[in-house]
């Protein structure tokens, strides 16, 4: 479906990973010395981001096991954690019970795309089998969605309200987040990211490879 995502031009705060570093060392050799990683398994796609970081990036390939999103108790058995969504965003608030000691590296995922691309992270886009289109036009399936992003865009405010009671996180986080951390017009560079992640991660066997991208309409 064309128009609307769920990305991210910088940080997206919402796919952490946490890494051991009790030498201080800096994160490219850090990322190296990572043999295990805790992965939540909310998310299939952050997954392959992750394979793609440490084996494409960083030629190593760290063993991945699917774990609790517990961050605590993820990283006391594992070099690293993947945390995916709201224990992403809980674990950034309690980043000081975490990690007292600061030995941990906290890294966005979103970011480190960024860095090594120069592309949008993109984590989702609305799909539609062609097959499915017997009740409503094209044409209106896509103005339906871009509709529903552009009232959501228009009601932040009221999103926050929504949601604050429902997050251990404070409005203001939730404002950013919504506001600032997350893109939502698929756009010619996030097209670029999806197909670029997608040949990436057929390249090292993290998911099938794609055919070209299909826009509807």
């Amino acid at each position: 479906m064309p128009g609307c995502t769920i990305a991210s031009l910088r940080e997206v705060r919402s796919i952490l990973l946490l890494v051991k570093n009790p030498q201080a060392l800096a994160v490219g050799e850090a990322l190296k010395q990572v043999r295990t990683i805790a992965a939540d398994a909310a998310s299939r796609s952050s997954q392959a981001y992750a394979h793609i970081l440490f084996e494409h990036f960083h030629d190593t390939r760290p063993a991945f096991v699917e774990d609790a999103a517990d961050p605590m108790a993820m990283v006391a058995h594992a070099d690293a954690a993947l945390l995916i969504g709201d224990p992403a965003l809980l674990a950034r608030e309690h980043r000081g019970a975490i990690d007292p000691d600061g030995e941990l590296l906290w890294l966005d995922m979103a970011a480190l795309w960024r860095e090594h691309t120069g592309l949008p992270w993109v984590a989702a886009v609305w799909a539609v089998r062609p097959a499915a289109l017997t009740d409503v036009s094209v044409q209106q399936l896509i103005s339906d969605l871009t509709a529903s992003r552009d009232a959501g865009l228009a009601h932040i405010d009221d999103l926050v309200r929504e949601w604050t009671p429902r997050l251990d996180v404070p409005a203001t986080t939730i404002h950013a987040y919504l506001t600032e951390n997350i893109h939502y017009m698929l756009d010619a560079e996030c097209l670029k990211a999806i197909t670029l992640f997608r040949n990436l991660a057929a390249k090292i066997g993290a998911l099938p490879p794609l055919d070209e991208l299909n826009l509807l309409g």
